[in-house]
């Protein structure tokens, strides 16, 4: 016998391409729809709402087509409280547990909705009792403990993706979309209105920056920025720390001369020098303090005390003292930098941006900034649908970027 189920969904569907969204997953799933209500929103504040009763030939389908449909904010109209299982181990969820979307989230509990705090992609949801009543907070599976609540199914549950910008400040120009023939200047020129936006709003600005910062030359550019307090931590690996130190003690990186593009005789050795320079001096702040290191990106967060973290890897050289090698320890130092930001600024490093953007939440808006398209479509692609890619040389957005907003 078929299986009827009736949905709503709330919000700016229109614009936001929700409500096609929601359609296409029905007839994708081998199901039938029928609106029953629907609202349009008269004002940019006015949501629209929407009231579907979809069937599918079987349950199994159905709880597929309500997997696809919670994931972009549609969820049973007709539900009681989240069903929740008991963690029994600790890293181990029940096997029907409910995994987190990067988008704000609310779970029924007592009849009330609770929204969801810490929001982050992957991640269960725990339910507690508080101070003031239940409390829903995102814990990763690594982070769980035995006799915790954790969210199973898919009831009791409400998604609210990200809007589209009605105010058009936010990437109105670029929608989205990844390309290498818009005009740089341009994107500069909204990154920095949107820097403003998020200053004035009292939230952070991170960097989360790779070593071809260094390599294009866009080093004094993320300086200038870190000078002038448009940059409130810098999130990378231990190749950043290490050439950017090399080309402040030797004027190379990877053993070419900033110059003049040319190979420094003896250069392959310049960033294990500039590694054992540091670790005779204590560290990148013992370097900074002794004079050793006068100049770079190192040198402008410990100057202006701007907080940084170096993840490590398996393929890092030295690594730098201040490398954080435990993987565990570098995910948490960066979501704790990560915590008050509202613009994340990507330079040139896919990997890290991919993992951060994994810690945000879809309100955080993240620019990507690469010379390979793939790159930011690869962060995009990964479930971090707020960033919007910028295709030019790195060196010449940070140079750019920094005279827009330090002049």
């Amino acid at each position: 016998m078929p299986v009827e189920e009736v949905v709503e969904a709330q919000g700016h569907l229109i614009d936001s391409h929700v409500m096609e969204q929601i359609f296409d997953k029905v007839v994708e799933s081998n199901g039938r729809f029928e609106v029953e209500q629907f609202r349009i929103g008269r004002t940019n504040s006015d949501p629209s709402y929407l009231r579907l009763r979809v069937e599918t030939p079987t349950r199994q389908q159905m709880e597929h087509v309500l997997a696809q449909l919670l994931a972009i904010g549609c969820s049973p109209a007709e539900t009681g409280d989240a069903a929740l299982g008991l963690v029994e181990r600790d890293k181990c969820a029940p096997e029907d547990f409910y995994s987190t979307s990067n988008h704000r989230t609310y779970v029924r509990v007592n009849g009330e909705y609770t929204e969801v705090r810490n929001q982050r992609m992957d991640a269960m949801i725990v339910v507690a009792s508080g101070p003031n009543g239940a409390e829903a907070t995102c814990r990763r599976l690594r982070d769980l403990k035995a006799g915790d609540q954790v969210v199973t199914g898919m009831r009791g549950i409400r998604v609210a993706p990200g809007a589209k910008e009605r105010d058009r400040l936010a990437f109105a120009f670029m929608s989205n979309e990844i390309s290498s023939e818009r005009q740089v200047e341009t994107a500069v020129r909204q990154t920095a209105a949107l820097a403003r936006q998020t200053k004035e709003q009292g939230k952070t600005i991170v960097a989360v920056a790779g070593p071809v910062v260094v390599h294009t030359g866009g080093a004094a550019g993320l300086s200038r920025l870190i000078r002038g307090h448009w940059i409130d931590a810098v999130l990378s690996g231990n190749a950043l720390g290490v050439h950017d130190i090399e080309s402040s003690l030797f004027g190379t990186s990877l053993g070419i001369r900033l110059a003049d593009g040319r190979q420094a005789e003896h250069g392959h050795r310049n960033h294990m020098r500039a590694i054992n320079a540091i670790y005779h001096a204590g560290g990148i702040k013992g370097a900074v303090e002794s004079g050793r290191l006068k100049s770079g990106v190192m040198y402008e967060c410990v100057k202006t005390n701007i907080p940084f973290v170096l993840a490590g890897s398996l393929r890092d050289d030295g690594p730098l003292p201040e490398t954080i090698t435990d993987m565990n320890a570098a995910q948490d130092a960066y979501a704790a930098l990560l915590k008050p930001a509202g613009l994340v600024i990507c330079l040139g490093s896919m990997l890290h941006s991919i993992a951060t953007g994994n810690m945000l939440p879809s309100w955080v808006k993240i620019v990507c900034v690469d010379i390979n398209p793939a790159v930011a479509t690869k962060v995009s692609d990964r479930g971090t649908g707020q960033a919007v890619g910028v295709v030019t040389d790195v060196g010449m957005f940070l140079d750019l970027l920094s005279k827009e907003l330090c002049q």
